[in-house]
């Protein structure tokens, strides 16, 4: 394990922090001509020495710097074929960390990854996809018929409301697994505090009722998943 969370932080420190804009985008318009992409292999490559710190485990190093050059240029090829340019990004990303992962424990990759199955918490798992968009669409169906009755805000992001309440369900059901129950309080006032001027403005009580029914059935669903969890 020690040995992967060491790439991972090597990857962390080459991809985020060494790599300049002006890198990825000379990359991005010369591709596989670009000296930049060759630069940032080799940086990974040093970097994956320094903290293997062990020349015996020179042949990791290696083949994880040949296998990240092979995925940023096919990255690089592939970004044309997405509209939304953060889907190559999180691919990409995903693809590194299973390469760290399958050379840190090539000896015995599949042992590990079996135990790692095995030992994996189903049922937090399950609480966590439920709180998402499971929790989502059960609290569209439940407010379908007060959602007819509530102007558009054509000026709010697409999506905004949704993805806000997937986030703090999250941070509920987290809240609840480690036993903070009072955070939850400060989660809900934080919350309030952010819609108390908009709702002002407005002077709309159907809007205002909405939310608050929104909130309470969105916090509900949660502890609900937190609740059946750690019982």
């Amino acid at each position: 394990m020690l040995i992967f969370i060491k790439l991972l932080l090597a990857h962390l420190v080459g991809d985020f922090i060494l790599q300049p804009t002006r890198w990825v985008l000379h990359k991005q318009s010369n591709k596989i001509v670009s000296k930049f992409l060759y630069l940032h292999v080799l940086l990974h490559l040093v970097l994956y020495m320094l903290v293997l710190w062990n020349l015996s485990l020179w042949k990791i190093a290696a083949t994880v710097a040949v296998l990240h050059f092979i995925i940023d240029l096919l990255k690089l090829y592939a970004n044309d074929m997405f509209k939304n340019k953060s889907v190559p990004f999180f691919i990409d990303q995903a693809l590194h960390i299973i390469v760290l992962y399958c050379c840190a424990f090539y000896a015995d990759l599949y042992a590990h990854t079996l135990a790692l199955f095995e030992n994996l918490d189903w049922y937090l798992i399950t609480a966590i996809v439920f709180v998402t968009f499971p929790a989502s669409i059960i609290m569209g169906k439940i407010l379908e018929g007060m959602s007819n009755q509530i102007e558009t805000d054509h000026k709010s992001l697409p999506n905004a409301g949704k993805y806000i309440g997937i986030i703090e369900r999250l941070f509920v059901l987290i809240f609840i697994v480690i036993g903070r129950w009072e955070v939850i309080g400060l989660l809900i006032a934080a919350k309030s505090v952010f819609r108390f001027n908009d709702l002002k403005e407005r002077n709309n009580r159907k809007l205002t009722e909405y939310i608050l029914i929104g909130t309470l059935v969105s916090f509900g669903l949660a502890i609900l998943a937190g609740l059946l969890y750690v019982s």
